[in-house]
């Protein structure tokens, strides 16, 4: 992305909307504890961190068909996938935050996207009553004026709708919200909303480089992402 171009997505940027896992916060160890003593109640084997993060991203209900359908068919799947999904949720809310841990420098670079001016949304595919207490637990929910889940709308990433309605929330266009994420879900999601994106390269792409995604920018962190945003924004804000 040339210095010109970025000048032109980012300037004028008030808002900025920061996806969850793989952005703020591993959170596989949580999903491995949590899958694993579900998958113990169906007498399955445990399965590894690293196959988890190629399912992570796209909402618990996906996540627990795909961890199914490494053992079961189909019509397996959706015949215990209601028993599975009750199990991971208690599983999951029993354990939620106490393996994660944030990235580097998000503390940082959330307090430095605040120090610039910009109203800050968290929007991520987990469902709001993991999201509420994991933000809590590790100290991150006072930088948010909004956090929508994965069950706060009625659609979730890649689709645009959270993005469209945090842009209403704020009163702003989309062109003036910047959306920060790990994944293809945020750039598409981005992308159909009309927001421009920054991708981080930590994260859980589905087992894809990031550099396949079509974003804007890809920063090492989020403090390199409000220091990309107030390089090319001084002037708007």
């Amino acid at each position: 992305m040339t210095s010109a171009n970025a000048v032109n997505v980012l300037a004028g940027v008030r808002a900025a909307i920061i996806d969850l896992d793989g952005t703020m916060l591993d959170t596989v160890p949580d999903f491995h504890i949590a899958i694993n003593r579900m998958r113990a109640e169906f007498d399955l084997a445990p399965i590894t961190e690293e196959r988890i993060k190629l399912l992570v991203g796209k909402g618990s209900e996906n996540l627990i068909r795909s961890v199914l359908a490494l053992d079961f068919d189909a019509a397996r799947v959706e015949a215990h996938f209601e028993q599975a999904m009750a199990a991971y949720q208690r599983h999951y809310l029993s354990i939620n935050g106490d393996f994660s841990t944030l990235y580097p420098d998000v503390v940082a670079g959330l307090e430095a996207l605040k120090a610039a001016g910009l109203r800050l949304a968290c929007v991520t595919n987990k469902p709001i009553a993991f999201a509420l207490p994991l933000l809590q637990q590790k100290k991150l929910a006072r930088f948010f004026d909004i956090v929508y889940g994965g069950d706060s709308l009625p659609r979730k990433k890649p689709d645009p709708l959270p993005l469209q309605q945090v842009c209403r929330d704020f009163q702003l266009a989309p062109r003036q919200v910047v959306a920060i994420g790990d994944s293809s879900n945020d750039a598409q999601a981005a992308r159909a909303a009309g927001c421009p994106v920054l991708t981080v390269p930590y994260g859980y792409n589905h087992g894809h480089s990031i550099h396949d995604t079509d974003s804007d920018g890809i920063v090492a962190t989020l403090l390199e992402a409000a220091n990309f945003i107030g390089l090319h924004n001084q002037t708007a804000l």
